[in-house]
């Protein structure tokens, strides 16, 4: 028969005076920093003795108990104790629970006082949040919890915040199945089953950074940031049932809204209001977008403001503000810690100068009721005022006007008429929301690798065009190659005309264009390339000879290519089906093969130059075998396959991330290669133009009398 085991017998504790304890000199804690003796001692007044101390007792030298205990295990309490008793707060013969051990006890007192220290355990970081979330649920405030545990308020918000996470997502944690990283990062949303169908997503990825987490967590949430929040502003987002998503980890930036929908009403509605405000002013219509979409003033003429003069009275502000600034400046401008109330204060002193500098306009008052305003948001928020644009059909019409006066291209008819359906709108109303927003079909069907859109084509080829323009306007050389060679077909190539001399640069407009290519970077260049032309130029037509002789001839050559390039066409058009006369698929052949010739000439680099293939711009118009074939063509067929389990939507965020920096083109957008031709031969000669004399940089000044241009001429 088996012999039962020999059961221990636990020490016996019982209540001491503290005044007959002694701190042992077998305590193996000696180093006291760190030691936070100030703070137990606060916790045992509010909460008392949690733990005992333990003791062995005293002996003389003849082996006898004095009466008297050491304290080998427990020396922070005794010093906090010892420390209640030296302020008062705590008798010296106040009994201290204890477990007693014998004096002669086989284990040393020194083991005793590591063992206590080394086999304690901390708390598991999921048991911490917990205990927390109780302590609020029974009724405690965040700020109390935080002082009774010696912590910020924004800590035990943190732990508040990863207690809310999923259950389910809790137990994967427990089990050392998550890092505290991704717990952390799917804290950021309160939905749990979003936040269990992205881990099951993170099953199928090699990507489980936090990062990513919060990336899958947001990407049906607007970011605080977006202009569309700073315009309407988050308290009107709140007020109307809005939630949030914020990040207590790290900078979020505000967090985001969850309720895009909302948000788009609240945009609508406030952007409909404040053209109401405009409308007001007399304007026969206003056309409102959060962005809006290139080429919408083709075809419309813009009317002329005059700006108000400042009074008497604001131009004393503005001196007082000015001097006001320069004090500032020159007392902190070596301070490197320079207040934030001075920082508000600069703040304020611009804005308040901004505000008198920028003079309202104003418009004739015989123009303004057939003329209209186009209304959209900038990139902080604040409302862009674009007045002043008349539609062809407003425009007054003389009675004997000839029938065959109207002289504009084709192109621009198509885009002025646009324009005119956009800004007519809705029957009673002269405020009307322009639609920029056109969802294209999602094909999940099929693994066939279909060529890519007609429309997606135009578009990337728009995009391609105004990249192109942009440098043929930096390349002179090129420029005026181009518009040369423009002439000799014109010369030697066409029927002759009715005129001795017809030359006409249309600007281009584009039938389909993506949104947002009034913000690209290409689009900025240019406008602001054109500001600076129209400028310096004179007001009437009249005078615009005497004005061009007296640029020099690096201005008259920035000027032509500038010119130029507003002519340059490389959108690879959508060919319709049956020939309308004006656009046939020979002649979109034609004009890209020469794109690619100025192209390689002037260098384009559309990476360079901002484009990148993202989810609105591309990814979503193609089909999820074109991502995978792109993503294997930049990356290698292994990211390919990392991501071809994933439906569309996730798909498309996935290639997105995967190319941002990858440097890859779709084929439309790209420059084909010139194949290797003898040095001397007609591609050499067609892409290696010289630049006249009289527009090459290192040519000799032109003369006070305007011989350059005459030469051009």
């Amino acid at each position: 028969m088996a012999k039962a085991p020999q059961k221990i017998t636990l020490s016996g504790s019982r209540d001491i005076p503290f005044d007959r304890l002694h701190l042992s000199q077998s305590n193996v804690r000696r180093v006291k920093a760190g030691v936070s003796i100030g703070e137990l001692a606060e916790d045992i007044v509010r909460r008392t003795l949690l733990q005992s101390l333990n003791v062995r007792p005293i002996l003389d030298s003849e082996g006898h108990e004095t009466g008297q205990f050491e304290v080998p295990a427990g020396g922070r309490r005794f010093r906090a104790l010892e420390l209640l008793v030296k302020q008062r707060r705590l008798a010296k013969d106040a009994a201290v629970p204890c477990v007693v051990k014998a004096a002669d006890d086989v284990i040393s007192a020194e083991e005793d006082s590591y063992a206590e220290n080394t086999f304690r355990e901390q708390l598991h970081p999921l048991d911490q949040f917990r205990a927390m979330q109780a302590m609020v649920d029974k009724g405690q405030d965040v700020e109390s919890i935080a002082a009774h545990f010696l912590v910020t308020p924004a800590v035990v918000n943190q732990r508040l915040k990863l207690a809310r996470v999923s259950p389910k997502l809790h137990e994967v944690y427990a089990e050392d199945g998550m890092t505290l990283e991704q717990l952390i990062a799917f804290s950021v949303s309160d939905d749990h089953e979003r936040q269990e169908q992205v881990w099951e997503l993170l099953a199928h990825s090699y990507n489980r950074s936090g990062a990513y987490i919060r990336q899958k967590l947001t990407e049906n949430s607007v970011r605080v940031s977006d202009k569309r929040v700073r315009f309407v502003g988050t308290d009107a987002y709140f007020e109307a049932g809005g939630g949030v998503m914020r990040d207590l980890f790290e900078d979020d930036d505000g967090g985001w809204l969850t309720d895009p929908a909302l948000l788009d009403r609240l945009v609508a509605a406030k952007l409909e209001a404040e053209g109401e405000k405009i409308g007001a002013e007399g304007w026969k219509w206003v056309a409102t977008a959060v962005d809006l979409p290139w080429g919408v003033t083709n075809g419309l003429r813009q009317i002329d403001g005059v700006p108000v003069l400042r009074t008497a009275e604001e131009d004393a502000r503005l001196a007082k503000l000015e001097a006001e600034a320069e004090e500032i400046e020159a007392e902190w401008s070596d301070d490197p810690n320079v207040p934030e109330e001075v920082h508000e204060r600069i703040a304020a002193i611009d804005a308040e100068i901004g505000a008198l500098v920028e003079r309202p306009l104003t418009f004739n008052a015989q123009e303004m009721p057939r003329s209209g305003v186009f209304l959209s948001i900038e990139g902080d928020g604040s409302l862009c005022i674009e007045r002043g644009y008349i539609r062809p059909e407003d425009e007054p019409v003389a009675e004997n006007e000839d029938d065959e006066a109207d002289s504009d291209s084709s192109a621009e008819r198509h885009s002025a008429d646009e324009g005119s359906e956009m800004a007519n709108g809705a029957a009673g109303t002269n405020v009307v929301p322009i639609d920029t927003v056109s969802a294209a079909d999602d094909e999940e069907g099929g693994e066939i690798l279909k060529p890519l859109p007609d429309r997606l084509v135009a578009e990337l080829t728009a995009w391609r065009t105004l990249a192109l323009q942009d440098a043929l306007a930096q390349n002179p050389s090129t420029a005026f190659a181009a518009v040369l060679h423009t002439f000799v077909l014109s010369t030697f190539y066409t029927y002759s005309r009715e005129s001795c001399l017809e030359l006409s640069l249309c600007k281009v407009s584009f039938g389909f264009a993506p949104s947002g290519l009034r913000d690209s970077t290409p689009a900025k260049a240019i406008a602001e390339r054109h500001k600076r032309w129209a400028d310096r130029l004179p007001d009437s037509d009249k005078d615009l000879w005497d004005a061009l002789l007296q640029f020099d001839g690096a201005e008259q050559a920035a000027l032509f290519a500038h010119c130029a390039s507003q002519a340059l066409n490389a959108q690879a058009e959508v060919v319709p089906k049956y020939d309308n006369g004006r656009i046939s698929k020979h002649s979109v052949e034609r004009r890209i093969a020469h794109s690619h010739v100025l192209a390689r000439t002037v260098g384009l680099d559309l990476v360079g130059a901002g484009w990148r293939p993202t989810v609105d711009g591309y990814f979503r118009s193609v089909t999820k075998p074109r991502i995978l074939a792109d993503v294997a063509e930049a990356k290698g067929s292994k990211f390919a396959e990392m991501i071809d389990h994933l439906k569309k939507g996730d798909m498309a965020n996935e290639a997105e991330r995967l190319l941002e920096d990858a440097g890859w083109l779709p084929e439309p957008m790209r420059t084909p290669e010139l194949l290797d031709v003898p040095a001397n031969g007609p591609a050499a000669d067609a892409e290696a133009t010289d630049l006249p004399a009289f527009l090459d940089d290192e040519a000799q000044p032109v003369d006070d009398d305007g011989d350059g241009i005459a030469a051009a001429a």
